[in-house]
């Protein structure tokens, strides 16, 4: 499966079947994790076999059942790291994906379980992300169009509505879709220059979101087109 591929495929998952990883899944995991956590200075940790966190009263109004394996993100208190979280976690979530692994990004339904995780000085945890072997794939959401999030036009290269519509699919807090993408004038001899916004939103996650907005839009629209303003 390729990115472009589990863009489309991935769907939040709530309702996990009760097996363990595979030790080849894990290992995989583990090894995309070390990575991008060089690249994104986080301190990202898989957590295996290990069901308490979405046992409580949360899990429970988030709707969640057999989530035993998850993922807990973590960074140095930065004011960038809501938004590395989204972009490096987005990251996992598909690559995820192409095993046959199901995700769901947690902003709130899970209990932290003392002993479970490393916490380093100066870290906080942004969010957890359960993953797992899902009882279904999930089902996809109303979304927004395209003109809604991005001054896309008649004249607008293709690339950018690829861009705007593989950001379309990325998952946000309660599906609120809260950013923009806006594609700058042309200047002879320069990249094309994107700038991604964030919006305001009383339910917040909206640095998160972008995050993981701007990394489906780089698949969707290739790296090579353009660069953010």
């Amino acid at each position: 499966m390729t990115l472009q591929e589990a863009i489309k495929a991935r769907h939040s998952v709530r309702a996990y079947k009760e097996h363990p990883l595979t030790e080849a899944d894990a290992r995989a995991l583990e090894e995309k994790i070390a990575e991008l956590n060089r690249k994104g200075r986080l301190h990202i940790q898989l957590i295996r076999n290990e069901p308490k966190a979405f046992l409580g009263p949360f899990a429970r109004y988030g709707k969640f059942r057999g989530v035993s394996n998850y993922l807990v993100m973590i960074g140095e208190k930065a004011d960038d790291l809501d938004e590395r979280i989204g972009y490096y976690g987005e990251q996992l979530v598909l690559f995820a994906q192409t095993i046959g692994l199901n995700t769901c990004w947690v902003g709130l339904s899970y209990t932290k379980i003392p002993g479970t995780y490393e916490l380093g000085e100066n870290e906080t945890i942004g969010c957890y992300i359960a993953i797992g072997y899902g009882e279904t794939q999930g089902v996809s959401h109303k979304i927004k169009r395209i003109d809604q999030v991005s001054n896309v036009s008649d004249d607008s290269p293709e690339w950018f509505k690829r861009g705007v519509e593989a950001a379309l699919l990325a998952p946000t807090a309660i599906n609120q879709q809260k950013f923009s993408f806006e594609l700058l004038p042309a200047v002879e001899g320069q990249q094309s220059r994107v700038l991604a916004k964030r919006h305001f939103s009383l339910v917040g996650y909206t640095q998160m979101d972008l995050g993981i907005a701007r990394y489906h839009f780089e698949i969707g629209a290739g790296t090579e087109n353009f660069q953010w303003a």
